[in-house]
């Protein structure tokens, strides 16, 4: 019986031409995408050449960008968004995971930290704005509060209903995450990581950050957003279990890639220490 609703609730998904056909094609999108590819390619090639010539091309990172574009592209124009926007909460989840914490880290880590410093040696003012936005308590905070913001009933609302502020939620959480990332990712030497043992505790706190909106997703006995409460139901789930899906779905995302990072980081700093 499990496994025909299971099927069932599958063919419904995929029998919505919103959602299985629906992939944003729109100017702004894909014009955005490719001019940041084809900016990050003259870096790589002719500036490169010209400035760095001993650097030699560095596929790991080119990799790492280009997973993150693609990424990005897949959680803002794959039949995923107009699921989360128009039926399920918990896929919006899904949507808004990709954008905080598998995107933005494989973008930072495909920015070659020579370009980087280069660029910020030559413009004092930008670096110190950098490393002030870049800082583990603006960085975090930011984070936590973008975060917390768009989950705000009437702004959530807003952002499913107007494109212009559903593109500014999905690029103020792309950006905060950037930020976020930073002070674990960062191989700059201007706009450094931060040490071992700050990371560490620089995870638990955005852990304990995102804590409170988790808790009344999960637990509130009230659906939170209109949207949802009359959307049509694609599966067997109701509105209130679906606002209960995110929820979870959301915690643990944020529990696995925490442990992991701690994990990651523990690891490295404890083979500093042997060294």
């Amino acid at each position: 019986m499990g496994f025909d609703l299971c099927r069932k609730d599958v063919f419904k998904i995929l029998s919505s031409p919103i959602t299985l056909y629906h992939w944003h094609t729109e100017p702004t999108l894909i014009g955005g995408i490719l001019f940041v590819a084809w900016i990050y390619a003259v870096l790589l090639g002719a500036y490169r050449t010209k400035h760095f010539p001993t650097l030699p091309f560095p596929k790991t990172r080119v990799f790492c960008f280009s997973s993150g574009l693609v990424i990005f592209y897949l959680a803002v124009g794959s039949p995923l968004d107009p699921l989360g926007e128009n039926f399920l909460f918990f896929a919006h989840m899904i949507q808004h995971n990709i954008l905080m914490y598998i995107s933005p880290p494989l973008v930072l880590l495909g920015l070659p930290p020579e370009f980087l410093d280069r660029f910020l040696s030559r413009r004092p003012v930008i670096e110190v704005l950098f490393k002030f936005f870049c800082h583990p308590i603006i960085a975090g905070l930011l984070f936590t509060v973008i975060f917390s913001f768009w989950h705000i009933g009437v702004f959530y609302e807003a952002a499913l209903r107007d494109k212009t502020i559903h593109m500014a939620e999905h690029l103020t959480m792309f950006f905060a995450s950037v930020l976020m990332w930073w002070p674990i990712c960062s191989e700059s030497k201007r706009v450094p990581a931060i040490s071992y043992g700050p990371q560490m505790l620089y995870v638990l706190a955005l852990m304990l950050g995102q804590t409170p909106i988790f808790a009344i997703l999960t637990f509130s006995k009230d659906v939170l957003y209109d949207t949802y409460f009359y959307a049509e139901r694609i599966i067997e789930i109701s509105p209130l279990e679906d606002q209960k899906a995110g929820g979870v779905l959301m915690k643990l995302a944020n529990m696995a890639v925490s442990l992991g990072v701690l994990s990651s980081v523990f690891y490295r700093w404890s083979k500093q220490q042997k060294t």
